[in-house]
């Protein structure tokens, strides 16, 4: 698996190379990716939060083609366990993402390896996202959790991100966080 480790100066955000840091890896997500994102969408955690397997795996599908949207198998020590997307917020209509700055990035996640849940990954490959992000030049990154997932807002505040405005999405009530550069 090759795993190319890019400039910000060279190439822009919405390209779908990958990238190294520390020991998380971020690579495409890829057709042949999807029997074991299949297994873990069927996990009861990523259902919890992300809902029925079938309606999921069908939009990451898509959103897999989409060029407007990049998404990644995230590896620790060159193991698959998680999931991330993220996408410019003007890019959808999203009246919770409206008021942030030009160039700013969403991100979607779910860790999908159970074993992998509670050590602490979340945290540090969110944040070995979010930095790359904005070494890429997003001025901001933000991502919007269910206001009932504590885990989830537990280890985006251990990446960085900040904020408890609670917001509404086309899912329902949410915790609108970001993380800025400094």
């Amino acid at each position: 698996m090759h795993n190319p480790i890019h400039s910000a100066v060279h190439r822009p955000l919405h390209r779908h190379d990958g990238f190294i840091s520390g020991q998380y890896s971020f690579r495409p997500l890829t057709p042949a990716d999807m029997p074991m994102v299949r297994t873990w969408l069927h996990t009861p955690e990523v259902m919890r939060w992300w809902g029925d397997p079938a309606h999921e795996e069908k939009l990451l599908l898509e959103d897999m083609h989409e060029p407007l949207m990049v998404t990644w198998v995230v590896s620790y020590k060159a193991t698959p366990f998680a999931y991330a997307q993220h996408y410019d917020v003007a890019s959808w209509a999203a009246p919770h993402f409206a008021h942030l700055p030009k160039g700013t990035r969403a991100v979607d996640t779910f860790i999908g390896v159970p074993d992998m849940l509670g050590a602490g990954h979340g945290g540090r490959f969110l944040s070995a996202l979010a930095e790359h992000l904005v070494r890429e030049g997003a001025p901001m990154v933000a991502i919007d959790p269910d206001e009932d997932n504590i885990r989830a807002r537990k280890a985006y505040g251990r990446a960085g991100f900040k904020g408890d405005e609670l917001v509404e999405t086309g899912e329902g009530p949410a915790i609108l966080m970001t993380y800025s550069p400094g």
